[in-house]
């Protein structure tokens, strides 16, 4: 395993960015935290933390820029890389709220994504028969990848459609931002993230969540408690407990 950490964020401070009139606001003031290979982490907080601000920021978002601090991916500065360039190298976002993709089908899709990811043009039967053998390790109908992308799908089957992507995408590290919405799908996640760990187990996965449930389900190495834009305690799955006892009061 490398001594170089996967994934690192070194006192990062983000805030929006100003439109007109309206002025900057900080909404992360010193996130700092590091994943190794092999390693899911788990970020934990109440609404209005910053938790999804991380998660967008840490995928290159427009909406938000870095004012200090920095992102390493594999040891190299990728804080000021365009989305589709981290995209590439192997980072992976499955998204609180995903888009529809009206017309374009999730089999077009995954082939479009995955022929960038690996700067080959993808074969449409390879990729189907790959598509094929996820659906069933994932208990999903293979009828699945011919609907559009998101378009008419339920809550579930927008997570199940971001866990195929990351099946398929095949990536290094991966941030689960908010992907939890019943318990169902909560087992879906974590059942999807051990399989894909299965074939990839030096993938790294960041999920965030304001539910200690998928906790219980996913089982993280480390769990971080972000409050008002700052990590005020990291540590094992006590920090669970903690928060079922005690609610995030305990943190402040």
């Amino acid at each position: 395993m490398s001594e170089t950490p996967l994934f690192e964020i070194e006192d990062l401070h983000v805030s929006t960015v100003p439109e007109g009139d309206r002025t900057a606001t900080e909404i992360l003031n010193g996130v700092s935290l590091t994943v190794g290979e092999g390693e899911v982490h788990a970020l934990m907080g109440p609404n209005g933390s910053g938790k999804s601000t991380l998660a967008s920021t840490l995928m290159g978002s427009p909406d938000y820029q870095v004012t200090s601090g920095r992102i390493l991916f594999r040891g190299d500065d990728i804080t000021d890389w365009d989305t589709d360039v981290r995209a590439k190298v192997g980072l992976f976002l499955a998204f609180q709220s995903p888009q529809e993709i009206a017309g374009v089908s999730v089999l077009n899709f995954l082939r479009q994504s995955l022929s960038a990811r690996k700067g080959i043009e993808m074969s449409v039967l390879e990729l189907r028969l790959s598509l094929m053998e996820w659906m069933e390790r994932l208990e999903m109908d293979h009828s699945f990848m011919e609907r559009c992308v998101n378009e008419g799908f339920s809550s579930a089957e927008k997570r199940q459609n971001e866990i195929l992507q990351m099946a398929v995408l095949e990536p290094e590290f991966a941030i689960l931002d908010e992907t939890d919405s019943g318990l169902d799908t909560l087992r879906t996640v974590a059942r999807g993230v051990r399989e894909i760990r299965r074939d990839r187990p030096a993938m790294g996965a960041l999920a965030i969540t304001d539910d200690q449930r998928l906790l219980d389900h996913l089982e993280p190495d480390r769990v971080h408690i972000l409050i008002d834009g700052s990590v005020v305690q990291s540590g094992g799955l006590e920090l669970a407990a903690v928060l079922e006892a005690d609610g995030y009061e305990s943190f402040l």
